[in-house]
């Protein structure tokens, strides 16, 4: 039973009419009140008073003076206060009570009953806000976190990524920054990299500037490429890329360059969106999204819609 910290005046004073009419003694009442818990020291002058004076004290003065001393208390009386309550709410014995006064006990005791349910109510939905208002608290705060979080790997991502640009850089090193660099960047912005991003050697060529994953985007699998090269990407590495994807059944495929493409490469996918989705970015694009801070998906989702519904496989996105 959830008690609040004090007696309220409208529940003292239906206790106060109440527990009077469960005993039918002085000697009752004070016996009701110290096997609630009360202790000696606060009815003692009341238990002296009932034995030199007992006809100038009453059952009713007995249960408010004791009473008021526990609400005084405040909390350290809290338990007496609480098995009070309980005793007279789990009273059912109006049988002993004085014939006169067993129907008034009885719709008393009731009427207490029905205060501590609307209280009990009221505490249970205040705990239940609070509970509320707290958890409410927490998410917000572990969201703050989760971003702050996300932020400060982005940053992290930024700085290795730009790294790239250092000109004494040889291929092997650059490639082995980008494979780690796609894998942490999709990985931030939750896209599900089904096939880690590793670096793959172009056949006679003997240098390594190529580095290939698969993703998820609403559940559709991409092949993707990233290449690094000073010239624009012609026709012939787009093609590999398309023989690739087409092996792959239902896969599509989206290719990322250091450099633009080439009238030839951007035709060759467009003939080649008449059986799978093809999307052409640039490290520009990339580069533009870090910086400005722009969410990965919305950017890879943008890219693809134009390239499937606009029929233009390289747009470049840079706002």
């Amino acid at each position: 039973m959830n008690i609040i910290y004090h007696y309220p005046p409208e529940l003292l004073t239906l206790l106060v009419d109440t527990i009077p009419l469960l005993c039918k003694s002085k000697n009752d009442t004070l016996i009701f009140l110290r096997g609630a818990g009360v202790d000696d020291k606060t009815i003692a002058d009341l238990k002296g008073r009932v034995t030199s004076d007992r006809e100038n004290i009453n059952k009713f003065e007995i249960v408010r003076t004791v009473l008021t001393r526990l609400n005084e208390k405040g909390e350290s009386s809290l338990r007496e206060r609480r098995e009070i309550l309980k005793r007279v709410c789990e009273f059912e014995s109006f049988s002993n009570c004085w014939p006169n006064d067993q129907f008034k006990a009885k719709g008393l005791v009731s009427e207490i009953r029905n205060i501590i349910n609307v209280k009990d109510s009221f505490t249970r939905m205040k705990q239940e806000l609070d509970k509320e208002k707290e958890k409410t608290r927490e998410e917000h705060q572990k969201k703050i976190e989760q971003i702050q979080k996300k932020k400060q790997a982005i940053i992290g991502v930024k700085q290795q990524f730009f790294s790239l640009f250092i000109t004494d850089l040889t291929p092997h090193k650059r490639g082995n920054i980008l494979e780690e660099v796609l894998n942490r960047l999709f990985k931030i912005y939750k896209i599900s990299i089904r096939e880690s991003f590793t670096l793959v050697k172009e056949e006679g060529k003997g240098i390594v500037e190529q580095v290939d994953g698969v993703i998820e985007i609403d559940g559709n699998l991409y092949l993707v490429e990233m290449k690094w090269t000073k010239d624009p990407i012609d026709v012939n590495p787009i093609s590999r890329h398309l023989v690739r994807i087409y092996h792959r059944g239902q896969t599509r495929g989206i290719f990322i360059s250091a450099a633009d493409y080439t009238t030839g490469a951007i035709s060759v996918c467009k003939e080649a969106l008449q059986k799978t989705v093809i999307s052409l970015c640039t490290f520009e694009e990339i580069v533009n999204l870090l910086e400005k801070e722009n969410d990965l998906v919305s950017f890879l989702r943008d890219k693809i819609n134009i390239a499937a519904i606009d029929k233009k496989p390289f747009k470049k996105i840079l706002n």
